[in-house]
């Protein structure tokens, strides 16, 4: 079903890719974190959701096929480093940061973060481009969407 979006992905110059395909990338590489720990938690779930439905403006019964096929997809893609990759010479630069902080939005959603997860993003915020600076920023940034800070004092 997905052989033709993943050989555009992994060509050796892989052209821009139209936005639905583009959506549907992301929302793999979002789910393939998710599974990451090998437990795909229904807050990593609800979390890619609100992401997709608040990034493409989709209902949910769109937000629910989007991620229907995004999990899908996820299970055909290449490894990790291949399908990483492929999204870095298909997406935009800014497009890509924004990734890195649905990415750690997933992985922080349950509360607990650990050594494989943070190994798993500095992996992948290499691959897309993204700065280790850059990387954290995302990170404090989705933290405090999480967890927002009480400023009254």
């Amino acid at each position: 079903m997905f052989a033709d979006l993943l050989r555009r992905l992994t060509a050796p110059e892989p052209d821009r890719l139209p936005e639905p395909d583009a959506r549907l990338a992301l929302a793999a590489l979002m789910v393939r974190v998710a599974r990451s720990d090998g437990d795909y938690d229904p807050a990593e779930i609800a979390r890619i959701d609100r992401i997709l439905t608040k990034r493409y403006g989709l209902g949910p019964e769109a937000t629910a096929n989007l991620r229907a096929q995004a999990e899908a997809l996820e299970q055909e893609a290449p490894d990790t480093v291949r399908f990483t990759r492929a999204i870095k010479g298909a997406v935009d630069l800014e497009e890509r940061s924004a990734v890195i902080e649905a990415l750690w939005s997933v992985v922080l959603v349950d509360g607990e973060r650990d050594a494989q997860e943070d190994s798993l993003l500095r992996l992948l915020a290499n691959l897309l481009g993204i700065n280790d600076r850059d990387s954290n920023i995302a990170r404090k940034r989705a933290e405090e969407a999480i967890h927002p800070r009480n400023s009254q004092a």
